[in-house]
Parts: C-alpha cells; sequence; structure tokens
C-alpha cells in the first residue's frame, strides 16, 4: 500500500512558477514509476508528466519544456517543477504511482487527493 500525499498549489500569476511535491509512504517507492496528472474545470484528467524508477522522464506536449517532473528516492518524494506558468494550467494537480510504467490513467495503482493550481491572467 502507498500513499500519496501532494503539496505546494496555489495562487500565481501568469509566467510564474511552482514547485509541487507528492510524499509518498512505503519502503518500495523507489520501484514505482510517478506521474503527474491534472483536471481543469470541466475537462478530462490528463496526464502531464511521468518518470520511470530509473529516472527517464516524459512529458505531454503542453508542458515541455516549461515543466519538469524529478523523483528524490532518499525522500520518497516527487516533484513538478513548473515554469513559465499560463492560465491555462489552471487545475487540481493529482501525483499518481505505478508498479508498472504507464501514460494512462488507467495503469495507475495509487492516487493523492490533489493539490490546486490557479493561474491568474
Amino acid at each position: 500500500q502507498v500513499q500519496l500525499v501532494e503539496s505546494g498549489g496555489g495562487l500565481v500569476q501568469a509566467g510564474g512558477s511552482l514547485r509541487l511535491s507528492c510524499a509518498a509512504s512505503g519502503r518500495t517507492f523507489s520501484s514505482y514509476a510517478m506521474a503527474w496528472f491534472r483536471q481543469a474545470p470541466g475537462k478530462e484528467r490528463e496526464i502531464v508528466a511521468a518518470i520511470r524508477s530509473a529516472g527517464i522522464t516524459y512529458y505531454s506536449d503542453s508542458v515541455k519544456g516549461r515543466f519538469t517532473i524529478s523523483r528524490d528516492n532518499t525522500k520518497n518524494t516527487v516533484y513538478l517543477q513548473m515554469n513559465s506558468l499560463k492560465p491555462e494550467d489552471t487545475a487540481v494537480y493529482y501525483c499518481a504511482a505505478a508498479s508498472r510504467f504507464s501514460w494512462s490513467d488507467d495503469g495507475m495503482d495509487y492516487w493523492g487527493k490533489g493539490t490546486l493550481v490557479t493561474v491568474s491572467s
């Protein structure tokens, strides 16, 4: 069982930056692939970024070049550094863990409760 707790959301102006953190419980964190998803009001949830246990990273086209996913296995934490934020990045951001790498929410085994990011224009 893995529990995930996100933090770092908030209100930021367009062009600004935020760093989200996701703290995981459990001694096997390093073996999980981790991902960040987001869900904007009235829209479906979409994947933003993912990182394999070995550290290889993947990004959606909408955030490539602006967001960076990273992990610190010594702290059981995954991060999402978000730069050059746009109003369309406004969403609830969710952290997820997968025992096998997946680019789909169907492949995730555990989910956090989310943290709200609001980008004002």
